[in-house]
């Protein structure tokens, strides 16, 4: 990879030669107070360089990879293919699915409503949706994961297993899956947001806890969001974000996929580099759904260290713990992973994973840094990209993020 670095009118140039050996150079027009001088960014760069050679370069990584400090650009790098099947190279515009990422962008828009006073958070779901039946679950609920309502993942399952222990002919114990429940699916084709809605009206799915009495990660909280946001706005959700998120944002190649984008459809791929194809939760959208590039994460970040889409004081709101800390320091805001050491940094972070695609999003505030990982080939080692933080913060990175 070859790195160069040009002064042009006081903006640095960066232009990286990549593992494809493709794509343009990439302006980075970031007003940062503390900028990098030329021994500190070829420094960052090598250190940066060798950790990721070491934990998904040379380990069959195939996605897109940006670091950025301080507001520039330092590496990046774009592996393998959109398709393996005709050897299509990613490219840095290339969209890749970011998975539970996507929950950043539903759960900020949802405040930028509440800038808006279109919004409000402490108000019950029926407020926005009449007929939806858990009447005590509350906005904010949804957005911390503290609403107890049930995964849809799993609800709307015709078949449905649980994992029970046998002995086997050696007489050891094993796990194996036991099918508990079998019925025609709620319709059929691919489902999208609205049949979620409807499940939920028509069966009441029993809800995984009350309301505000445990955090439970639940992908259904976002589902519901979004369709929330296009009861305010009037707007279904894809064009909603694209009119007012990432057209303002210049986020060129970020779109929300959903049944209407279906020619868009890209597989990921197993860690065989076997295809997922299209099923039937492929086209819900909020808590998953947003394809985006690195460099399109780059300026969302930007954008929300700027406060040029929502303020300062919301960003800061959304990045407070709302659950008691448990012993391994994570903990969610709203719309936003935390992890929270005693006398470390906080960071805030995201990360996905939906079928081939795992992602990683992660902000090192303090340090002015930022990790994005794109990856449309599992791999396990893409979650370990944090480790990368090592080289701005000074310290050996030992901590897992939940996936």
């Amino acid at each position: 990879m070859i790195v160069r670095f040009t002064l042009l009118l006081s903006f640095f140039f960066l232009s990286i030669a990549c593992g494809t050996g493709q794509g343009p150079r990439f302006l980075d027009n970031s007003q940062s107070t503390t900028l990098l001088t030329h021994e500190e960014k070829e420094r960052l760069i090598a250190e940066v360089k060798a950790k990721y050679e070491t934990l998904l370069g040379n380990r069959g990584f195939s996605g897109q990879i940006l670091i950025a400090k301080n507001g520039e650009v330092i590496f990046e790098d774009y592996k393998g293919y959109s398709n393996f099947s005709d050897k299509t190279a990613i490219i840095p515009e290339t969209p890749i699915h970011l998975a539970s990422i996507s929950k950043t962008f539903t759960g900020m828009a949802a405040l930028k409503l509440w800038e808006q006073d279109k919004l409000d958070l402490k108000a019950p779901v029926t407020k926005y949706l009449a007929n939806f039946p858990y009447t005590d679950v509350t906005i904010e609920q949804l957005l911390s994961h503290r609403s107890g309502l049930p995964d849809y993942t799993y609800f709307m399952e015709s078949h449905q297993y649980k994992t029970i222990k046998v002995k086997n002919r050696r007489g050891r114990w094993v796990k194996k899956l036991q099918l508990i429940k079998s019925e025609t699916p709620f319709r059929q084709g691919l489902y999208n947001n609205q049949d979620v809605l409807d499940y939920m009206v028509s069966k009441r799915p029993a809800p995984a806890a009350k309301p505000d009495r445990v955090f439970k990660y639940c992908n259904t909280n976002f589902v519901i969001l979004a369709l929330i946001i296009e009861k305010i706005s009037g707007q279904d959700f894809p064009t909603y974000m694209a009119e007012t998120l990432f057209k303002p944002l210049k986020m060129d190649n970020t779109f929300i996929f959903s049944a209407k984008s279906i020619d868009k459809y890209t597989p990921s791929y197993n860690a065989r580099m076997v295809p997922y194809r299209i099923e039937k939760y492929d086209c819900i959208y909020g808590d998953k759904n947003v394809y985006s590039t690195a460099r399109d994460m780059y300026l969302w970040d930007k954008a929300l260290t700027e406060g040029t889409y929502i303020k300062a004081s919301t960003l800061e709101m959304a990045f407070q713990p709302q659950s008691p800390t448990n012993k391994y320091y994570h903990n969610y805001g709203l719309g936003w992973r935390i992890l929270a050491k005693p006398n470390e940094e906080r960071l805030v972070y995201h990360n996905g994973w939906w079928h081939g695609n795992n992602t990683v999003f992660t902000r090192l505030i303090s340090e002015s840094a930022t990790i994005i990982i794109l990856g449309n080939k599992f791999n396990k080692s893409i979650y370990k990209g944090k480790e990368i933080a090592s080289v701005f913060t000074g310290k050996v990175d030992t901590t897992s993020l939940v996936e």
